[in-house]
């Protein structure tokens, strides 16, 4: 099959659209100014040099779960990055990501901290109301997990393969939790427990929980295992319940996970407000990974406002300390990152890809669709090459990556339907 690649420049920048030109000039001199003098408010709003160019929606509500992932979202607030570019946002709470699908969709939330998945699963109306949306940049990369009960451990079960045995003595029915139908901690669930021939739809029972509850439920007995984002996976061994059995890093190192995302509706109709908020959680994004800067960013993200979670808790998987919670201590260089140098930004239209692929496989999507053409509307790889132009981060030169996940399976985009029909477990 010859192969597709779609290529994505540095120079998209340099577009024929003299206005968004215009914008990225302006709005790097704002940002520029407003950094120098403190940011004060008379200068921001005189900064904008062409009333065309300033954001078309000033006063924005952004939406996240409390997860550690959420950091470049709410240090965006925090550092005063908004305001840097003439935005003025609410940090808004939400209760679970089936609250933030539907707050996106109806407009009660202009944007997201929000999961790749979810983005993927709306536009193609396998996960509630159809709507088309958008992925405007990735937020992180690694920096979840899948726990596992003490009461299975008790049972001589440390990993996928005694996991399979268990489940094959069919003593009882097992139960998993993951956040969302099409969220990515489904998809690193059902797919490492596929890769250990374990059916997530016939084998073993699974669940939806919101992530602030996964370590309740598990307290009281309601699941056997979970995947879920930081830090309730460290919360879980912290509170004695459960172990790590495996981190999302090590299914797929540098995956993609969580996304700034919006209705594609809005980035048509805001498109100068679309690239500010790029920006101001972009140069969030970098702070964060200046490891320095970690031990500020925990204690903010920790607090009642935010993931409400002991600091402890919070930093030390941040800081790439891990501890399975079976005596096993580690310092993981493919810790939770936000920024890699861009990398971590920048929406790769294979990774879309690979979420099709994965709803595919199981029964969510009943046939193949163009995977290409619908991550090419949905990632915005365009706006997100001009924001990164604009701050001056690299952008790779293609927006197609072949990669290979745990069980030294190949993943390429130009071949998806033959990827999603190949694992030997599916629905």
């Amino acid at each position: 099959m010859k192969r597709i690649e779609e290529t994505v420049h540095v120079d998209a920048v340099e577009c024929d659209d003299q206005s968004r030109r215009r914008f990225i000039r302006n709005i790097a001199l704002a940002g520029a100014g407003a950094a120098g003098m403190g940011m004060m408010p008379g200068l921001r709003s005189s900064a904008w040099a062409a009333g065309s160019d300033a954001p078309e929606k000033t006063d924005l509500t952004i939406g996240f779960i409390p997860l550690t992932d959420c950091a470049s979202v709410v240090m965006a607030g925090e550092l005063g990055l908004f305001k840097k570019y003439g935005l003025n946002v609410t940090i808004s709470k939400e209760a679970s990501w089936a609250a933030v699908r539907d707050k996106l969709v109806l407009g009660e939330l202009d944007a997201a901290h929000v999961l790749y998945g979810m983005l993927y699963g709306v536009t193609l109306g396998i996960a509630g109301q159809k709507k088309d949306m958008a992925v405007l940049m990735g937020i992180n990369h690694n920096g979840q997990a899948i726990t596992l009960s003490n009461q299975l451990k008790d049972k001589g079960v440390t990993d996928g393969a005694a996991l399979k045995k268990l489940v094959d003595a069919k003593e009882r029915e097992y139960t998993f939790a993951q956040t969302f139908p099409t969220s990515t901690h489904a998809m690193w669930l059902y797919y490492w427990l596929g890769a250990h021939g374990i059916n997530p739809f016939g084998d073993v029972k699974t669940i939806t929980v919101p992530p602030p509850q996964m370590v309740a439920n598990m307290r009281v007995g309601n699941m056997d295992g979970f995947c879920v984002g930081e830090p309730w996976n460290a919360r879980a061994i912290a509170d004695g319940i459960g172990f790590t059995a495996t981190t999302s890093q090590g299914i797929w190192k540098d995956h993609p996970e969580k996304v700034l995302g919006t209705t594609l509706e809005f980035t048509q109709k805001y498109p100068n407000t679309t690239r500010a908020m790029m920006m101001a959680v972009l140069e969030a994004s970098q702070f964060i990974d200046d490891m320095k800067n970690r031990e500020k960013v925990a204690k903010i993200i920790a607090s009642k406002s935010y993931v409400n979670a002991p600091e402890s808790v919070v930093l030390g998987r941040m800081l790439g300390h891990y501890d399975n919670g079976m005596g096993k201590t580690w310092d993981d260089p493919d810790y939770m990152k936000f920024s890699n140098g861009g990398e971590v930004n920048f929406p790769y239209l294979s990774h879309g890809v690979w979420f099709m692929t994965q709803f595919k496989r199981w029964g969510l999507l009943k046939d193949d669709v163009d995977y290409l053409a619908v991550a090419k509307q949905v990632n915005q790889t365009a706006l997100y090459s001009e924001v990164a132009g604009a701050l001056k981060v690299p952008v790779p030169s293609s927006s197609m990556k072949v990669e290979t996940l745990f069980d030294g399976v190949t993943f390429d985009a130009t071949k998806a339907a033959e990827y999603a029909a190949g694992f030997k477990v599916r629905v």
